[in-house]
């Protein structure tokens, strides 16, 4: 006899048990990974809200400033470049840079190779700043994680996430 705990039940689990007894003949197989990608999605972006609100950012003004840290020194894009990186419409990129912008961590200056054309830089307050959001939105992740799952399941596991998404984003799937 196995001294083997059975799994422990999550919300999931709950919901699949009511369909099994509304609609047994359902597969839900499916909806027990992206029901718990979608539930992990929204708590830990929860939890990177907190820890980006304590340096006095949010989320979405981080992902503009980390944009620019990861495209490397200078620190320079286009809006038009950090648009399409973050999948915003050039409105919504507009109104982060604006307060991004008032706050100090980064500018706005001509391009000098188009008249029209302007380059987002981040300023020495916002790499420090975006320097200490990421390691503060890491220390999250790497904690839930590490709470949850070995180095050797997390490694698997980013594996099949890899597999699934990119079978998932391909384009005609």
């Amino acid at each position: 006899m196995s001294s083997q705990q059975p799994p422990r039940k999550d919300p999931v689990d709950a919901i699949v048990e009511q369909w099994a007894t509304v609609r047994p003949d359902l597969d839900t197989s499916a909806m027990e990974v992206f029901g718990r990608i979608s539930r992990l999605t929204r708590a830990m972006g929860d939890r990177m809200d907190r820890a980006y609100a304590a340096l006095g950012v949010a989320r979405g003004e981080f992902d503009v400033l980390a944009t620019l840290r990861r495209s490397g020194e200078p620190y320079t894009l286009s809006p038009r470049g950090l648009s399409a990186t973050l999948m915003l419409t050039t409105g919504g990129m507009t109104g982060r840079l604006d307060k991004l912008e008032r706050a100090g961590l980064l500018r706005r200056s001509p391009d000098p190779h188009d008249r029209r054309g302007l380059h987002v830089t981040l300023t020495e307050k916002g790499l420090e700043l975006v320097d200490r959001a990421v390691s503060a939105g890491l220390d999250v992740q790497t904690e839930a994680l590490n709470a949850a799952l070995n180095a050797e399941q997390a490694g698997r596991l980013a594996d099949l996430l890899r597999e699934l998404l990119l079978a998932t984003e391909t384009p005609g799937n």
